[in-house]
């Protein structure tokens, strides 16, 4: 079996790839994707005018969330797809028409090369980076279907112990729209391991589960996928050990919920809720 990576094989000028994939049986059940996986900024873009230090940062991408998601793949014996662009550059998790695609300002610090990003620049760097990445994850589902066993869609993020001088209790949070299949027993298996108490398990923290546009908005929900976007405190999946050791624990978790084949049967939530979503009122999604 062929676990190596595989980058886009149709990258932008220059040879700098939109997204990274990792080989899986079409047949697993899932698909893991990491939408904000990568600090990278292309040639020409000059760092976005921004330091090393800046892009280091969690406002270029969700640290450790790269390897989680390479790990938990291997763990699952499923696919992966992960962008392999900053989110500073263009937001991977953000539809075309929300005002977060091309941030000016994140937490604080001025993204210099974004400050006269234009419609004709946003459109540029949509149809290199956002649209190929989206394309690749497209792609993959369509392939997964078409073997008869719907895989359900589990996107992997991670979030900073502080934001704005406020401490977050949880390390680990898990969001989600209607569809519940997924979140539910994670939430309940996540809160029965010994070293994690209800107040460190979020259910929609430290964001709502709902946004219009976003990767899972996009691919699973006209599919009717069940799904599910997990968030980790980034203070403990930074050393690439203890990414590793979520990964294996989200994947023991996991396991029970992704085999029986009726959790993952495409389904019409949308219509069932009559439109009503889950999390509605919270702080929308940032870093």
């Amino acid at each position: 079996m062929d676990w190596s990576v595989h980058l886009d094989p149709e990258a932008p000028a220059g040879g700098f790839p939109a997204f990274e994939t990792i080989p899986g049986p079409l047949d697993a059940g899932a698909l893991i994707i990491c939408d904000h996986a990568a600090n990278a900024i292309p040639p020409g873009y000059d760092m976005l005018g921004l330091t090393r230090e800046a892009l280091e940062r969690h406002i270029a991408y969700d640290v450790g969330a790269a390897d989680v998601t390479r790990a938990l793949a291997a763990e699952l014996e499923a696919p992966a797809v992960l962008s392999a662009f900053s989110r500073l550059l263009i937001d991977p998790n953000r539809g075309l028409d929300d005002p977060t695609l091309v941030m000016r300002i994140s937490d604080g610090a001025i993204v210099p090369g974004n400050a006269r990003a234009d419609v004709r620049e946003i459109a540029r760097r949509s149809a290199q980076f956002w649209a190929p990445y989206r394309a690749a994850i497209e792609s993959t589902l369509e392939a997964m279907l078409a073997t008869g066993e719907p895989p359900a869609i589990v996107s992997i993020h991670s979030f900073t112990d502080v934001m704005r001088e406020v401490r977050r209790p949880w390390k680990i949070g898990i969001l989600w729209d209607r569809d519940g299949r997924i979140p539910k027993p994670l939430i309940e298996a996540l809160a029965a391991e010994p070293d994690l108490s209800d107040e460190e398990v979020g259910d929609n923290e430290p964001y709502a589960g709902a946004l219009p546009g976003d990767t899972i908005d996009a691919m699973a929900t006209p599919r009717g996928l069940a799904n599910a976007l997990i968030e980790l405190r980034q203070d403990l999946i930074a050393e690439k050990k203890d990414a590793r050791a979520w990964a294996a624990r989200l994947a023991r978790l996991l396991r029970p919920i992704l085999a029986d084949s009726r959790t993952r049967a495409p389904a019409d939530f949308e219509a069932e809720a009559g439109g009503a979503t889950h999390g509605r009122g919270k702080p929308s999604r940032a870093t």
